[in-house]
């Protein structure tokens, strides 16, 4: 991934049917816990993030602009929103983000 810098405005975004597009991912990773014994066993951590404009917790996401592909406004999305890198899965149309890091 290259360096990203922050977008402002909506000008270059993506619309279909009136609809804006957005993209974005889950961004998770494992960890293993200690079960106070020899055994360990690996959970899953998911980072979600607050936002302003709305109750609650959600995914980092935003608009699709039109000099990127999903997965790059993805990748935007999750250093913009939640300061985070990581390696992009692909899986039907869900972008999740394995092993992000701050």
């Amino acid at each position: 991934m290259s360096d990203l810098v922050a977008r402002t405005g909506r000008h270059q975004q993506r619309y279909d049917q009136g609809y804006r597009l957005v993209s974005g991912c889950i961004p998770f990773r494992y960890r293993n816990a200690e079960c106070g014994n020899d055994d360990s066993e690996k959970i899953v951590e998911v980072l979600m993030i607050s936002s302003t404009s709305g109750p609650g917790l959600l995914f980092p996401k935003g608009g699709w602009e039109n000099d990127e592909t999903v997965e790059q406004a993805a990748e935007r999305e999750a250093v913009e929103e939640a300061g985070v890198r990581g390696q992009l899965m692909v899986k039907s149309y869900f972008l999740y983000m394995h092993s992000y890091a701050f």
